[in-house]
């Protein structure tokens, strides 16, 4: 079920009907994960099982993890967990995508598998993996209702496009009464109101333009595909921000408080700037599950200019199944790895207005040059944007 779609408008108006009528926390609650898993099962009703395994498994490796007397068992319940999650996400995401490379490397004829992505699999297969990873490191004590956890799981405002929810906000949150009041729902759908009109009036109107140039590049004049470049760093700033205040929006008048998503991107002056106003959930995420789990963080600065490139790497793929994601997310890390180097040997300068705009300006103009990479379909339709921006 789409956020912007008057299917979605019944449903959360129904929503917050049942939660005012019920008299308890524990009724509200249940009405937010039935409501959830219809949410979910509205799109497909079969891969409520994608949701549901992932779910129970987690749910139990974590109590195993903090019941276990062992290192070498606490680390094989979190490997099962991993394992799980990965898994799903691997087969349903990336299985095609490996069997294209297979074929192209070594000319083997493999069909390609009949999958069906499941929507924001991506989403809630990082913050299952956060929860168990939380309760390994010790840094929060286990669910011990399966319901309650599922609820975590399935909300259905973050379940599609974020913001990436940790297990240690939104748990400590299902104490709250949870019955919509009027102050929570001013401020909540003044969000909602903001993210609709990111997507539907900015976003939706500036995709009928950047797709028709970035569909026949070579048929637009440099100005033209310039200004399509540009038009969808907007487009995809509003489309992926305006998802994110509606969520927030959502839940903050349900009586969930979500962390900021978005942080005016596009004023950074730097790539690491960028990163940490860009998709924060996401980046927060990035930094603490991948690049400080990754061996030689501590040892020394190579090291950790490794770890980026990593990491970013890594980012590019889970943003989707191609190889102009992945340069997409290489390209980042190396801006990112040539910024810290970068600030860790310059001199201290004055910061003035003209050195501001002319960092400002060269690290949107880096942003918008990967974004072609993001947005192309291909290697071929990227080189075609590109050879037709001016240099």
């Amino acid at each position: 079920m789409s956020f912007a779609s008057w299917a979605f408008g019944v449903f959360f108006t129904l929503v917050l009907v049942g939660l005012t009528i019920c008299r308890t926390r524990t009724q509200r609650q249940v009405v937010l994960l039935l409501a959830s898993i219809y949410f979910y099962a509205y799109w497909k009703a079969a891969y409520i099982l994608v949701l549901a395994l992932p779910a129970i498994v987690d749910y139990w490796c974590a109590i195993a993890i903090t019941s276990a007397k062992s290192p070498n068992k606490r680390k094989a319940w979190l490997v099962a967990s991993l394992t799980t999650n990965l898994g799903l996400l691997g087969y349903f995401k990336y299985s095609n995508f490996f069997l294209d490379n297979l074929r192209f490397a070594f000319g083997i004829h493999v069909p390609n598998l009949h999958i069906i992505l499941p929507i924001g699999i991506s989403f809630f297969t990082f913050k299952t993996l956060s929860y168990t990873i939380d309760v390994y490191r010790g840094e929060i004590e286990p669910c011990r209702s399966l319901w309650r956890y599922s609820m975590f799981i399935a909300f259905f405002p973050e379940l599609v496009a974020g913001p990436i929810v940790r297990a240690s906000i939104f748990l400590p949150q299902m104490t709250k009464s949870l019955k919509p009041s009027a102050a929570r729902f001013w401020v909540g759908i003044q969000m909602m109101l903001l993210g609709f009109s990111k997507k539907l009036v900015v976003a939706d109107n500036l995709a009928l333009f950047v797709d028709a140039v970035f569909k026949s590049p070579a048929s637009y004049s440099p100005a033209t595909v310039t200004a399509a470049v540009v038009a969808y760093s907007l487009q995809i700033y509003c489309d992926f921000s305006g998802y994110s205040d509606i969520a927030i929006g959502a839940a903050k008048i349900i009586g969930f408080d979500f962390p900021e998503n978005f942080n005016m991107p596009y004023l950074s002056t730097s790539v690491v700037e960028f990163w940490r106003r860009w998709h924060i959930t996401l980046s927060n995420w990035l930094r603490d599950y991948l690049y400080f789990a990754l061996p030689g963080f501590r040892k020394g600065e190579l090291e950790r200019y490794r770890n980026l490139l990593v990491t970013m790497f890594l980012a590019g793929l889970w943003h989707g199944a191609s190889w102009t994601f992945v340069a997409w997310g290489c390209l980042h890390g190396v801006g990112i790895t040539v910024n810290h180097a970068y600030q860790a040997r310059k001199r201290p300068t004055r910061n003035s207005r003209l050195n501001r705009f002319v960092a400002w300006f060269a690290t949107y103009t880096f942003i918008c040059g990967t974004w072609i990479l993001f947005r192309a379909s291909s290697f071929s339709v990227a080189w075609a944007v590109c050879r037709k921006v001016p240099r």
